[in-house]
C-alpha cells in the first residue's frame, strides 16, 4: 500500500504559551482530525477512540464524537487502512482530494496554496524539507490551527480567526460533507461527521470572540459547547 503522507509534520511550531481551556480543547480536536487525515489510525488509536469518555449531550458535536467512538469500536486497522487508501490515495487519485486548491479551483498547486504559503511565513511556520505533499492538505491545515490555538496570548484569537477565514472555512466543511457521502467511507464517515460539526462550531466560536473583542488580555470568553 502507498505510504500515507506525513502532512501533520509539514510545519514547525512557533513559540507556545499556555492556552485557555477552550483553546486546549479546540487544539486537541484539530490535532485529532489532522492525524486521522494524515494517516489511517492503528489498533492502539482505534482503541483509544473506542474507550474515550464521551458527552451524553444531544448537540450535534457531542453526537459526532459518540459516532466516532462507535465506529472505532467496530473497525479493524486493516479495513481502515484499505478505506484510507481508497478514499485519499487510490490509483492515481483517491475518491476525495483533500487539498484546498482542489476544492477552491479544481486544480492542485493553485493560488490558494500560494496565499497559504505567504500567511504561513507571516505566522512563523516553515515547510519541512522531507514532506512532499503541498501545505494545503487538510491534515496540515488542521495541525496549523491546533498550533495557533495553543499559542495563547493577546492577538492569538485574531490570528486564528484570520487563518480560519482564509484557509479553513471556504472549503473544509464541504470536504467533510463529501467524506460522509463517499461510497468507500465507513469509519471515515464518522470522521467526516465530526469534522463538519467541529468546523461549524469553531466558526461560531471565532465569530463570537471577534464580535465581543475577546482578544484583549483578561476579558471573558464564550464557551464552545
Amino acid at each position: 500500500m502507498t505510504e500515507a503522507p506525513a502532512t501533520q509534520d509539514a510545519t514547525a511550531a512557533p513559540g507556545v504559551a499556555s492556552p485557555e481551556p477552550e483553546d486546549r480543547l479546540r487544539a486537541d480536536t484539530y490535532r485529532v482530525l489532522g492525524r486521522l487525515l494524515a494517516a489511517p489510525p492503528d489498533a492502539e488509536t482505534l482503541g483509544l477512540f473506542a474507550e474515550a469518555p464521551v458527552s451524553n449531550e444531544d448537540n450535534l458535536l457531542a453526537v459526532a464524537w459518540r459516532m466516532l467512538a462507535m465506529s472505532a469500536e467496530r473497525a479493524t486497522p486493516g479495513d481502515v487502512a484499505d478505506e484510507y487508501q481508497t478514499l485519499f490515495i487510490g490509483l492515481g487519485r483517491g475518491e476525495l482530494v483533500p487539498f484546498a486548491s482542489w476544492y477552491l479551483t479544481g486544480f492542485l498547486m493553485e493560488q490558494p496554496l500560494a496565499r497559504l504559503r505567504t500567511d504561513m511565513q507571516k505566522l512563523g511556520f516553515e515547510r519541512q524539507e522531507n514532506v512532499a505533499e503541498p501545505e494545503d492538505h487538510a491534515a496540515a491545515l488542521c495541525e496549523i490551527m491546533a498550533l495557533l490555538a495553543e499559542e495563547g496570548g493577546p492577538g492569538s484569537l485574531e490570528s486564528q480567526a484570520a487563518f480560519f477565514e482564509a484557509h479553513i472555512g471556504p472549503w473544509m466543511p464541504r470536504f467533510f460533507r463529501d467524506m460522509q457521502e463517499a461510497s468507500s467511507a465507513r469509519f471515515y464517515r464518522a470522521v467526516g461527521q465530526l469534522g463538519e460539526q467541529f468546523i461549524n462550531t469553531d466558526q461560531r466560536y471565532l465569530d463570537m470572540v471577534e464580535r465581543s473583542g475577546d482578544n484583549s488580555p483578561g476579558s471573558a470568553r464564550p464557551g464552545i459547547s
